[in-house]
């Protein structure tokens, strides 16, 4: 384990077998009870496909039950910890951030859109095609020497499944693709939301008007433009409190509030809690 910015964060090569000589990309198989009880990030992403299941999978604070038939998605940043019942079989495919980064095209949407539906109930015809992918993944990576080319491909098309059957399941990825200006809008967010939260800075960047932005926000997600900048803040916040021994006043300056007692303020609103109460529940 490394630590980065204080956060523990696991890599890539802390799953790695002893006879492995390569770990840009790798294959795991869960079976049984399993539990992670500090919560932590990874530094590359992960695939999840559950055949069964029961325990509960926390990702950025959110209880997500585990059954049969899931796939879980694990991006970089991510904050995770999990409990998995005795009946848990399952199977991972660990990439590397560079590897995933070459065929992360064939996810249709940038990652931050994604992190917001982790997990996707599949039907039995697609977790069959899935799971016969991560088989032919593990079945290449038996080879020597591995044909990296044909691995990559397969991942490449585990993730082209993933990304129809998400499309087809949540409703703000179709909002998504027919309005991209809301795209760039939560691109933008994701990418400046530290020291950029009004409005008017992101209708800038996308040429429109603040009122026109808010509108879209309310028309396709039932939510003031502002939300999404706000929920992307408390986000963080419950990330540094969460798995960092920062104190709140250093995590306000990081986010961007130069006074604690505003940011307190702020984050109690959002949240129903203060930090410091926030921090005392965990």
């Amino acid at each position: 384990m490394r630590i980065k910015d204080d956060f523990p964060v696991l890599g890539i090569n802390d799953f790695r077998d002893v006879l492995q000589t390569e770990s840009s990309l790798l294959y795991h198989e869960i079976h049984g009870e399993r539990h992670i009880e500090k919560p932590h990030k990874h530094d590359f992403f992960v695939f999840l496909l559950f055949d069964k299941g029961s325990g509960v999978h926390s990702i950025d604070f959110t209880d997500y039950k585990i059954r049969g038939r899931q796939l879980h998605l694990l991006f970089p940043d991510q904050v995770h910890s999990w409990h998995l019942g005795k009946n848990t079989s399952g199977y991972q495919l660990m990439v590397s951030r560079p590897v995933f980064e070459t065929f992360s095209d064939s996810l249709r949407f940038s990652f931050v859109l994604y992190q917001n539906h982790p997990v996707i109930d599949l039907s039995p015809a697609v977790f069959q095609k899935i799971l016969y992918e991560f088989r032919a993944v593990e079945e290449e990576l038996a080879l020597k020497p591995v044909q990296w080319g044909i691995v990559n491909l397969r991942s490449r098309l585990i993730a082209e499944l993933v990304s129809r059957e998400a499309e087809r399941r949540f409703e703000d990825l179709t909002v998504y693709r027919t309005k991209p200006v809301l795209y760039k809008y939560h691109s933008l967010v994701d990418l400046h939301f530290r020291d950029e939260k009004s409005v008017a800075f992101y209708a800038r960047q996308l040429h429109i008007t603040p009122n026109y932005l808010n509108i879209l926000c309310k028309r396709h997600f039932n939510v003031p433009a502002t939300f999404l900048i706000q929920n992307r803040v408390v986000l963080e916040a419950k990330r540094l409190m969460q798995a960092t021994e920062k104190s709140v006043k250093e995590i306000a300056f990081e986010l961007g509030f130069s006074d604690l007692a505003y940011f307190s303020n702020f984050f109690k609103t959002q949240t129903g809690l203060s930090p410091k109460a926030f921090r005392g529940q965990l």
